[in-house]
């Protein structure tokens, strides 16, 4: 395995650099974006709880570290803050929960730009290399001639390493950017409804019937 990574080059190094890389985010990400982190069962039953007792300040700050710091607890705080604005309530504690959306959402997706660009740039770093390699080839073919068709064997083949390596790395890379993007919608959508259901529960006319949104 050294002498195949040592045969493709110089640019191997960088290729080889982008695949610890992404296994670092791929390895990160999948630990932060599991739902029990992000959206953990029972957080807004735990809001709600809190918000009826008149348990914490009458501000974000003041709910910030129930549940953890979850991202879900995050937004839920924001709107518990705004659970005594009166007659819009409602639509205070939805406004102010899109706020605070919007950074949780930002830092649910770090890392995956850095991903989608290695699973970009490793395949042409790859092709880089296969090109270089063949001007070499061709340069042999300018010294030697064609008459060295072992000489000429292995220049492909060393130049070939690194197109190999290059998807090697990328697809991996590519694979799993899809698939983090697409689980960061999921616990979007989760958290909008987790949310949404925090809004009916506190905003719930007295007259109201349980289970029935105001």
């Amino acid at each position: 395995m050294l002498e195949l990574v040592q045969s493709g080059g110089w640019l191997m190094a960088p290729i080889l650099l982008c695949s610890i890389v992404a296994l670092a985010i791929c390895i990160e990400r999948a630990w932060a974006l599991r739902a029990i982190r992000v959206a953990p069962d029972g957080l807004v039953g735990e809001a709600c709880r809190r918000a009826q007792d008149g348990a914490g300040a009458a501000s974000q700050d003041g709910f910030a570290n129930f549940g953890g710091g979850q991202p879900l607890a995050r937004i839920l705080a924001a709107g518990l803050a705004q659970r005594d604005a009166g007659q819009r309530r409602r639509e205070r504690m939805k406004e102010a929960m899109e706020e605070a959306a919007g950074p949780v959402l930002h830092e649910m997706e770090r890392y995956l730009t850095a991903l989608g660009t290695i699973a970009s740039i490793s395949p042409l770093l790859g092709l880089l290399g296969t090109v270089i390699g063949m001007i070499e080839v061709f340069a042999l073919l300018v010294g030697e001639g064609a008459g060295n068709a072992a000489v000429l064997a292995g220049g492909i083949s060393k130049a070939l390493v690194t197109t190999a390596a290059g998807l090697a790395a990328a697809i991996p890379a590519l694979i799993l950017h899809r698939y983090f993007l697409r689980r960061v919608d999921e616990l979007a959508v989760t958290m909008e409804h987790q949310a949404s259901r925090l809004v009916d529960v506190l905003c719930r006319e007295p007259n109201q019937e349980p289970g029935r949104p105001a």
